[in-house]
């Protein structure tokens, strides 16, 4: 069980986060939330009961995301009038705050229960980059399979429109999805051939992008001040619920060990592809997956080849790398490094 210290220290955490990757409006709640609530009866002793590592468990963000998605329910004009794009911070929206929380507390502690998914569309900006080298790489089309799917919006690089700076282009010039990624260094093949054939996800709580309600919360864990990152999600979920992709809700090891046992397609590279979820799985999981993908890759041929594609944190502050893994052959290199929210890619 947390105490109140260790939930400031882990909201005082993700307030440099947000700072960081440029909401300084969820920066300002993550400061300012644990004193205002370390009295309330109801959300205040929820909090402070929270069983779970508040760090681990992405405590501030579940609560950012339930008051968000209270304000986009309605429910709570005055503390909605102050929420971007009016964007209030101090004493006003710190009262209007306290309020919601002692009239809505047993919702809010309710909606907590609900670990954050953003499914960052734009992360497809980078992931392109890797896929674009595989296609280049083995000259066939691919079959993606992913991990940590949530809606599953990631399975659809190919759908996209993407302004890779400096005049650079690529994807459908008619896509409502647009995704600006800034491209830095030694780029990509962007005149390599991407076809994908087929696309496949799991996760443990898979997102229907038809469903109102699970469509609702998961735009409430984007921040409220990046309208840019709400559009091109609501975007994205109208294009998937349009296309459902073919998503499973389990284990991922279990899935992509069942996926691997199926006999490889001869003229296409099957892609496994993640983004910043690797961390939350247990050791184990991630021990299952490496070994099937070992597996696997030591009965890969020219003909059917396996490829290992991720966009996950390393340690290094301000960035995840970007590592490909691809057999026949195995061999991991680092293709670059990419923002956590897709906005720049910097490749080797």
């Amino acid at each position: 069980m947390a105490d109140w210290q260790e939930i400031a220290v882990a909201f005082e955490q993700q307030a440099v986060a947000c700072d960081r990757l440029g909401s300084p409006f969820t920066a300002y709640l993550c400061t300012c939330l644990p004193s205002l609530l370390a009295d309330d009866p109801v959300l205040g002793a929820a909090l402070a009961a929270w069983p779970a590592d508040p760090v681990e468990s992405a405590l501030a963000l579940r609560l950012c995301g339930a008051l968000h998605r209270l304000v986009r329910s309605g429910r709570v004009p005055d503390l909605a009038a102050l929420y971007p794009p009016a964007a209030s911070t101090g004493p006003a929206l710190d009262r209007a705050l306290a309020a919601s929380a002692e009239t809505h507390g047993a919702l809010l502690v309710e909606w907590l229960a609900s670990a954050p998914q953003t499914n960052e569309v734009a992360r497809s900006g980078v992931l392109l980059g890797g896929l674009l080298t595989i296609a280049a790489k083995t000259g066939l089309p691919l079959t993606l399979l992913e991990i940590g799917s949530s809606a599953g919006l990631n399975l659809y690089p190919d759908a996209y429109a993407y302004d890779l700076a400096h005049g650079r282009t690529w994807g459908r010039a008619d896509a409502e999805v647009r995704i600006a990624s800034d491209w830095r260094g030694s780029l990509p093949p962007l005149d390599a051939s991407l076809q994908i054939v087929a696309r496949a996800g799991v996760d443990l709580a898979t997102v229907n992008a038809a469903d109102r309600d699970q469509r609702e919360r998961m735009l409430a864990y984007i921040w409220p001040d990046q309208p840019e990152r709400l559009a091109r999600a609501a975007a994205a979920l109208d294009h998937v619920a349009a296309h459902p992709p073919d998503l499973a809700r389990g284990d991922a090891a279990e899935w992509l060990e069942a996926r691997l046992a199926e006999p490889a397609e001869a003229g296409t590279t099957r892609v496994l592809i993640h983004s910043i979820m690797w961390q939350y799985l247990p050791a184990r999981t991630q021990a299952r997956i490496e070994a099937a993908m070992d597996r696997a890759g030591a009965a890969a041929t020219g003909e059917a080849p396996l490829a290992w594609l991720r966009l996950e944190p390393d340690g290094k502050a301000g960035s995840a790398a970007i590592p490909l893994t691809l057999w026949p052959g195995g061999g991991t290199r680092e293709l670059g490094r990419g923002d956590y929210h897709g906005r720049f890619a910097e490749w080797v």
